[in-house]
This record gives structure tokens, C-alpha cells and sequence, in this order.
């Protein structure tokens, strides 16, 4: 993995005669630094001698070993640019002490030694004078990092530069962190501001060298784990761009454009890894997309099988990535893009029962057979059942779910000639891959709260078959915490302390009994409901909790209409043959509502 990983002085990494230059990946993040990352940089530089800076990760992408050595840097971007600048401040603040001129003649009165010091500044900065105008850190394009820092290079006399400074410049960061530095040092004397330099210089940095990008973020996720997280996403789009533009398939910025295509209709990073994971394993079963010794993606393997697919064509990976994320955004629907399509009601059960493994799938089944509109929603229907029926029983388990949807679309094309919705429901509701009716109804009567998110979804599914036009309230509502504001409401009580009015109700006044009684009742399906007012209900009786009112007269308790409380509005009290009765009664609809 590692090629080689040496600590080196901060002088070494930015040598006078050094024939390196470091390269930030064009569309690499911004540079993000600001003035907590600034304060500490510069007190650790200016308060110790030979400060250790951390580690950076690179690639050598170099093909001449007499020409320039190209690192690309994967992490590290914001230490080495920092430290450029700073090697900036300090060369514009010696220049401007020494009273230097700009013409051939510009040394002629300065001393030998500040000559030498801003000639070393000027060299660590750029590559030797034949190489001059390439300044020795090649920064991100995002967010015009690289045209500011040339703008800063050609305003100090290290460069020259035909380009203007950009609009707004002055107002981003690395104009920003310069002027920074900049009023650090302005109070310093001469000798207080060479002193810093020597620190500086003297500062170290580990320097890793690997040999491709499957091994930079390997490495990257074992040495980091704070701060924001280099994405797989990250790695594989520099990989990409930078391919596009060696090969001259593409210009940079259109690759860039498109590329952002998939950002834009998947723009989480968790969505992302696992829209990358889920397109080969859908699509595994092609040649050109299969990688050998490869049965499914995975994160630690994310990053070699799409090294490979970009370096065979990286023009026809990027058109498969962008086509297949359009399809792949259709999967997030929120409660209020659903429109009462029965496909994206379908996808949205999908989303809350948990069933996103089940987008390899409909990723494949889209792709290959997107005409067979009505195939689509039993497909999606029958998955959202797969998935509760899986949550409730805990079969199959969750880490052979990616392999069955693998295998399910290897089934789906060896029945190519015969393909049907029964084609996927056979081998989905096969008995090695599929809990039988008798183990689904157990659970349901069992103490199903051991899984409150499946249980909160069965109940609301219930409620919503009973919908009345008048009467929709939406169960996913959130709060302003990104709460769900329906919860699952125990009509028994399940706090470790028993009220008295429940002891009496579930008891007849024997608390060791109702304590015996609540172990064995109180998570079953029978004494749950759902209700936006949990808090306003908690451990009271059973008659306050029923007949409870909101300040403007609106029963908030089990009289609020809903059809889950029909078997509670009327009772006088609420016992353990209520809960085992209405317990059976929910079962019953569960499980119709579920059956495959």
C-alpha cells in the first residue's frame, strides 16, 4: 500500500532546488481553513521549534524521472497551501523591509543575507527560473482558489501574470488567511519575523507516498477521524476528472459539469457511497462492469473497482454514473412529493421501512425493464412487504441482503425468455430467503415493540387503510428538532414504576402481579397506538388518558378519531383481556396487509 512515508523538515518538502511540485486535484475541496485553523497553525509554528504539522498522502503521478515530480495530494491540501502563503507573508514582509526594487537590479541594495532569505522564499514558491511561472503548490479550482493564489503570487512579484484579479478575491479565503498572516507579523521586527521563518522551516510534516487512490483512501480513513470525511465520491471524481483530461476525451469543466449531474440528483454523501456500492452490484452481472475476484462492492473495495471501470473508459462510466443517479434520485421521496402516486408511496414505505437495500433491485429493474410501468409498482410494493415481514422476523439477516438482491437480478436474466413479476416474486419469497406466514404471525403477536421503528411503521399502515377523506393526519410530520412528532403511544404504561390506577385496572391492586402482567402485555401490538401528544399523556390512567383535551377543547387522547383507538374511546378501563383481544384484532390486519 505504502510506497514510501518519511518525515520531512517543512524547508526539505518546499526545497529551494527541489523538483516537486504538489497538485491539488482541480475539483478537490475548496480550501476551507479559517481563523481557529489559522490561530493554531501559527502559535504551534511560533511557540516550538521543529513542530510536528501531521502526515500528507499523495500519488506520483510522474512519468520522466528528470523532469518535475507531480504529487497529487489527497490529504493534506490545507497544510501545504497554508504554509505557502505563509512562506508569502513572510517574503513580502522582508521584500518591503528591504526597501528591494523590481528590476534587474532589485538586489543591489540589499544585504546578503535578506538577499539570500527572499531568494530561498522565492524559490520554495515556484519551480527554478526556467520553470518560473509554475508556483510549486498547484492549488483546487473550486471556488477560483487556484486563479486567486496565482493573483497573490503575480501582486508579491513572484510571478507574472496577465490575469487580473478576480471579482471578489480579496473577500475569499486565500486572500483572506494572507491578510491574516499579513497583520500577524506586521508588529514584528526583522528579526522576530526570521526567526518565525527558521521555525517554520524547521517544522516537519510526513510525507506518504502510495501508488493509486484505492490505497490513498484506505490509508486516509485509518489515519483520520475527525473533521469532515474524504468521500469515496471524493476520490473516485478526481480520478475521473483527472482520467478525462489525460486521455483529452472531454474538457475538464464539461466532465466537471456532468459529473455534477449526479451530485444534483443525489446530493447526500451517505446516498452517494451507496449509490456507487449499489450500481455495480446491480450491474455486476455485465462484463464490462464486472471486476474479477469482486462478488459485491463494498466500502474498502469501492475505490479499485471504479479505478478500473474509469481507466477502460472513463467517457462511458461517467455517462452510465450520470444516467443510472437519475434513476437513483427517484428514491428519496419526502412525505409531500408523494402526490398519491402509487410508485412514490411505494418508495416513500420503502425509505421508512428501512428497505434501501432493496435499490439494487429497483435500480436494475428500472434500467432494464423501465416500460413495465405496472412490473415497477408491484416490484416496489412487494419489497416494501419483503422488508416489514424481514424487520419483524429478523430473517433473512442484514448482512445477506445485498447478496440476495445480487443473486434476485442473476435469477432475473437467467429467466430472460420468461421474465415476469412472478419471476422476482419466486425467488424473493423462496423459504431460504423469506420468513413463512406462521413465523410473520408469531412475531406480530409477540412483543413487537423489541423493534419500534417496524412497529411505528405497521401501526401507522394500519391506520392509513382507514383513511377517510376528512381524516389524514401525516404520521411522518417532524418537528423542528427533526423529530417525528407521531410516536408510539403505550396505553399500559412501560415505566418501571406501575401508577396505582394501573395496578388496580390490570391487577385488582396486586403490584407484583402487574408488574408480572406489564413483562408479559405491554410491548404487544394490542396496547400500542400512535399519537402526537405523548408527553401530554404519559403514565396517567386510563380515563385521563382517553378523555384527554388540548387548551381549545380538542381530544388529544384516545378519543381523537383515529381508527386505532376505536376499541379504546368507549371503555370504562383497560384490562389484560383488552390488550390480548385487541392484540389478535391487529395481528389479523397486519398480516393481511403485509401477505405476499
Amino acid at each position: 500500500m505504502i510506497q514510501s512515508a518519511a518525515n520531512y523538515k517543512i524547508s526539505a518538502l518546499f526545497a529551494i532546488d527541489g523538483k516537486i511540485r504538489y497538485e491539488i486535484p482541480k475539483y478537490q475541496r475548496e480550501y476551507v481553513w479559517g481563523k481557529r485553523e489559522w490561530d493554531n497553525l501559527y502559535d504551534d509554528i511560533y511557540e516550538n521549534q521543529d513542530h510536528f504539522l501531521g502526515s500528507m498522502i499523495c500519488i506520483d503521478k510522474g512519468v520522466d524521472a528528470l523532469d518535475v515530480k507531480p504529487l497529487e495530494i489527497i490529504d493534506g491540501q490545507q497544510r501545504l497551501l497554508t504554509i505557502s502563503i505563509l512562506y508569502l507573508v513572510v517574503f513580502a514582509r522582508l521584500k518591503e523591509g528591504s526597501n528591494m526594487r523590481t528590476d534587474d537590479q532589485r538586489y543591489s541594495k540589499t544585504n546578503l543575507k535578506n538577499l539570500n532569505t527572499i531568494m530561498n522564499l522565492e524559490n520554495r514558491l515556484v519551480q527554478k527560473p526556467e520553470d518560473r511561472r509554475t508556483p510549486r503548490v498547484i492549488p483546487s479550482f473550486q471556488n477560483k482558489n487556484y486563479s486567486d493564489y496565482l493573483s497573490l503570487l503575480s501582486e508579491n512579484g513572484i510571478i507574472q501574470s496577465t490575469n487580473d484579479r478576480a471579482p471578489f478575491a480579496g473577500n475569499r479565503r486565500i486572500y483572506t488567511a494572507f491578510r491574516y498572516f499579513q497583520s500577524k507579523l506586521k508588529e514584528e521586527s526583522e528579526g522576530q519575523v526570521t526567526d518565525f521563518l527558521d521555525r517554520l522551516n524547521s517544522a516537519s510534516m510526513v510525507k506518504i507516498e502510495v501508488a493509486n487512490h484505492a490505497d490513498a483512501f484506505t490509508l486516509f480513513e485509518s489515519l483520520n477521524n475527525r473533521g469532515i470525511p474524504l468521500s469515496p465520491m471524493d476520490i473516485i471524481k478526481n480520478k475521473m476528472l483527472a482520467e478525462l483530461e489525460r486521455t483529452n476525451v472531454m474538457e475538464v469543466d464539461d466532465a466537471f459539469n456532468r459529473w455534477n449531474r449526479i451530485i444534483t440528483h443525489i446530493p447526500e454523501y451517505r446516498d452517494q457511497e451507496r449509490f456507487l456500492r449499489q450500481y455495480y452490484n446491480a450491474f455486476r452481472y455485465r462484463e464490462e462492469v464486472r471486476f474479477p475476484g469482486i462478488s459485491k462492492a463494498t466500502k474498502s473495495k469501492l475505490i479499485t473497482i471504479y479505478e478500473t471501470l474509469i481507466e477502460k473508459n472513463p467517457d462511458k462510466t461517467l455517462q452510465e454514473l450520470v444516467q443510472k443517479a437519475e434513476i437513483y434520485g427517484r428514491f428519496s421521496v419526502s412525505f409531500e412529493s408523494r402526490n398519491g402516486e402509487e410508485f412514490r408511496n411505494h418508495l416513500f414505505d420503502l425509505q421508512n421501512v428501512g428497505g434501501a437495500p432493496g435499490y439494487t433491485l429497483l435500480l436494475y429493474l428500472l434500467s432494464e425493464h423501465g416500460e413495465k410501468e405496472d412490473l415497477i409498482v408491484k416490484a416496489s410494493e412487494l419489497l416494501v412487504k419483503y422488508f416489514i415481514r424481514r424487520n419483524i422476523t429478523d430473517f433473512p439477516g442484514t448482512r445477506d441482503l445485498d447478496k440476495i438482491f445480487i443473486d434476485a437480478i442473476d435469477f432475473c436474466e437467467s429467466q430472460k425468455e420468461s421474465f415476469s413479476m412472478q419471476t422476482i416474486k419466486d425467488f424473493l419469497t423462496d423459504r431460504k430467503r423469506f420468513a413463512p406466514d406462521e413465523r410473520f404471525r408469531e412475531m406480530l403477536a409477540g412483543d413487537i415493540y423489541d423493534n419500534p421503528e417496524a412497529t411505528r411503521f405497521i401501526l401507522t399502515k394500519i391506520e392509513e387503510s382507514r383513511f377517510t377523506r376528512e381524516n389524514k393526519p401525516n404520521f411522518w410530520e417532524r418537528d423542528n428538532n427533526n423529530n417525528l412528532v407521531w410516536t408510539i403511544e403505550h396505553i399500559f404504561p412501560k415505566g418501571e414504576n406501575i401508577p396505582d390506577s394501573w395496578v388496580k385496572s390490570v391487577a385488582g391492586g396486586d403490584k407484583e402481579n402487574a408488574k408480572l402482567l406489564q413483562d408479559q402485555w405491554v410491548h404487544r401490538l394490542g396496547n400500542l397506538t400512535l399519537t402526537g401528544y405523548n408527553q401530554y399523556l404519559s403514565t396517567y390512567s386510563f380515563e385521563k388518558k382517553r378523555d384527554r383535551k388540548d387548551t381549545r377543547g380538542n381530544y388529544i387522547g384516545y378519543k381523537n378519531g383515529l381508527f386505532l383507538n376505536s376499541d379504546l374511546r368507549d371503555k370504562e378501563n383497560w384490562t389484560i383481556e383488552d390488550i390480548e383481544q385487541r392484540t389478535e384484532k391487529l395481528v389479523n390486519l397486519a398480516f393481511e396487509l403485509f401477505r405476499v
